[in-house]
């Protein structure tokens, strides 16, 4: 999952701040002063306020808030909002997630029909659908985003679907239900760079990435993945990694600045410039993507209705 707080960052701190998984010098460092080019106006507006107590009155929760994605304004003044079901908390502790992380709910059955209504409410024609992490799950969580998709198609005739899916541990039968449910375009995102997992995404694997990509593509999906900078990496690795995912044929590329949602999550090493995202477009472009959004506030649904 895409995460990262782009207005004003918390004071208070999660439930990652417990989390052994952590390095233990995390949150040590001030955080950096933002460039301008990364400056955005806290979320506000009519239509922001109308969409967010439409989903509290359906109980349901969007990565977009989660998160706090600094896109939101934009958004969701649009009408569009990226659906996070299986709940808000996630059984992972992703050195970067704003998401919160713990021992979860039970499941809600009625989640699929409710996004499915949302979804039909807004009016909107490409619906994105995420989750949080159940590996407390046998299935992963899988039989109810598979479900949901479902929903949504059968309520929402021509509406486009795209999922931001987790990787299940690469288990066959996880990702198979996923994907016989046919959704659009299939999202998983890398994240970082290999070097970094231990540290980024402690209980994730890259291989585990790259085989949720494979497989999905070799079912004939339209696969699109996300990558985090500013967390250590270098230019090699980054182009190493976009090599990567095009000897397993992705399609969409999405290239993001990583920003620290809180003094207890990872702190960003470097801000990249706006050039050197221009650099990776026109190189992504070169390698045989078939479309790359790269620029310092991009996130894995930024501009998604683009990418079907």
């Amino acid at each position: 999952m895409d995460t990262s707080l782009a207005y004003e960052p918390l004071a208070s701190t999660t439930s990652l701040a417990q989390s052994p998984e952590l390095p233990l010098n995390i949150g040590v460092a001030d955080m950096p002063r933002r460039p301008e080019w990364l400056k955005v106006r806290a979320p506000g507006g009519e239509s922001y306020a109308n969409l967010k107590t439409m989903m509290r009155s359906k109980s349901l929760h969007t990565v977009c808030e989660e998160a706090r994605c600094p896109n939101i304004t934009e958004c969701w003044n649009a009408g569009t909002a990226t659906f996070m079901i299986l709940g808000d908390t996630c059984t992972r502790s992703c050195g970067f997630c704003a998401v919160k992380t713990g021992r979860p709910l039970v499941l809600d059955r009625e989640e699929p029909r409710r996004v499915a209504e949302s979804i039909q409410q807004m009016g909107i024609r490409h619906a994105v659908i995420t989750s949080v992490n159940r590996d407390e799950q046998s299935d992963g969580g899988s039989e109810i985003f598979a479900q949901t998709i479902l929903e949504v198609r059968n309520l929402n005739p021509g509406v486009t679907i795209e999922v931001l899916i987790p990787d299940f541990k690469a288990k066959p039968e996880n990702l198979q239900r996923i994907i016989d449910a046919r959704p659009e375009i299939l999202n998983h995102n890398t994240e970082t760079v290999p070097r970094l997992y231990r540290r980024v995404r402690p209980q994730a694997k890259y291989q585990w990435t790259l085989w949720v990509l494979e497989e999905s593509k070799r079912q004939g999906m339209k696969t699109k993945t996300g990558v985090m900078l500013g967390l250590g990496e270098t230019k090699e690795e980054v182009l190493q990694v976009m090599e990567d995912l095009r000897t397993v044929n992705v399609d969409i590329l999405t290239l993001g600045q990583y920003l620290q949602p809180s003094k207890v999550h990872l702190p960003v090493e470097r801000y990249v410039h706006p050039d050197e995202f221009a650099e990776y477009k026109v190189l992504g472009l070169e390698m045989g993507f078939k479309h790359v959004e790269s620029g310092p506030l991009v996130r894995s649904s930024y501009h998604a209705e683009r990418h079907v």
